[in-house]
């Protein structure tokens, strides 16, 4: 047994890239995408071909060829995988509710016309105090969000209030952040990325939150393994091709939900006040949710310019 099949005992293990021809070999149930990863999928054969059909006589605006393009490289993505495909709303609408989600219905409107059923798409919605009431609204109405850019508790917290589907804290940025401050730690298991969603997992079983915990944005196959446990965990081609190539490790311990200690809650939904300032006090989840909001929609813009030309 390798130190992915180990993986895939306790967690779904989830594809993050948009290269649908690289995933059938690591047979992960779910995939997410954002606009960085199709414009690195691009570069490939099978994604400048999807593209090529899409720009072909395509006479609506870029606006509307984009969602054509993400959606297309969803439904080839649902062609390779049984489980669910996440497509991303523009970042650049972090900040504004409406416009989430009349272009979440826009992305659902296209997969609905290509035959796919709404429970095999999760619409990705950065965590912004915007985004999350904006899935709160979706997923009344039947349509299934994943919180992205997720850092910190309040993030966590106000998402369970909204009963949104899943959320994917990030454990790289994170590490990262600390990374540049300095900062150093023993073992995987001090690693700050791994402890926040550790924590947040923990907090979540606690309180019986049904909201699924996603692991996201991992820089090393040892951060994945030390997650183990977690409801999901999306990985790149990169480090999913290590964990297939390495032996389980002996330390392998896969995580349960009382390895960290749950934050006490009042019990009491998170109001803006407290989510914005319990946001704020977290230097870290601050920069780096604004970093992702600015690099998403930079991504974003690349790819409206291309579809322009």
């Amino acid at each position: 047994m390798n130190a992915l099949e180990a993986l895939r005992e306790h967690s779904v293990v989830v594809a993050d890239t948009g290269d649908f021809t690289r995933m059938a070999s690591f047979a992960p149930r779910d995939a997410t995408t954002n606009p960085s990863l199709i414009l690195k999928a691009l570069a490939q054969p099978a994604g400048a071909s999807l593209y090529s059909q899409i720009v072909s006589g395509h006479h609506g605006s870029p606006h509307e060829r984009m969602l054509d393009l993400l959606v297309a490289f969803g439904i080839e993505i649902l062609c390779v995988i049984p489980g669910r495909v996440s497509t991303e709303v523009d970042a650049r609408l972090s900040f504004d509710t409406k416009a989430t989600i009349d272009q979440a219905l826009s992305i659902m409107e296209r997969y609905a016309a290509a035959g796919v059923e709404a429970s095999r798409v999760l619409v990705k919605v950065a965590a912004t105090w915007e985004g999350i009431r904006a899935a709160e609204k979706l997923e009344l109405r039947g349509i299934h969000c994943n919180l992205t850019l997720l850092f910190s508790m309040p993030q966590a917290r106000a998402c369970a209030d909204a009963g949104v589907t899943l959320i994917s804290p990030f454990v790289g940025r994170i590490t990262d952040w600390h990374k540049a401050k300095g900062e150093t730690w023993e073992s995987v298991q001090d690693d700050p990325g791994v402890r926040s969603v550790q924590e947040i997992f923990s907090d979540y079983n606690h309180r019986g939150v049904k909201t699924e915990v996603m692991g996201a944005s991992f820089r090393t196959p040892e951060q994945v393994l030390a997650l183990a446990g977690c409801d999901l965990l999306t990985v790149s081609p990169e480090i999913l091709s290590q964990l297939q190539a390495m032996p389980v490790p002996a330390d392998f311990a896969p995580m349960r939900a009382e390895a960290a200690p749950a934050r006490e809650s009042n019990g009491k939904p998170m109001t803006e006040p407290d989510f914005r300032y319990g946001l704020n006090d977290s230097a870290m989840a601050t920069e780096k949710l604004a970093d992702g909001i600015r690099l998403f929609a930079k991504d974003g813009q690349a790819l409206l310019d291309r579809l322009a030309q």
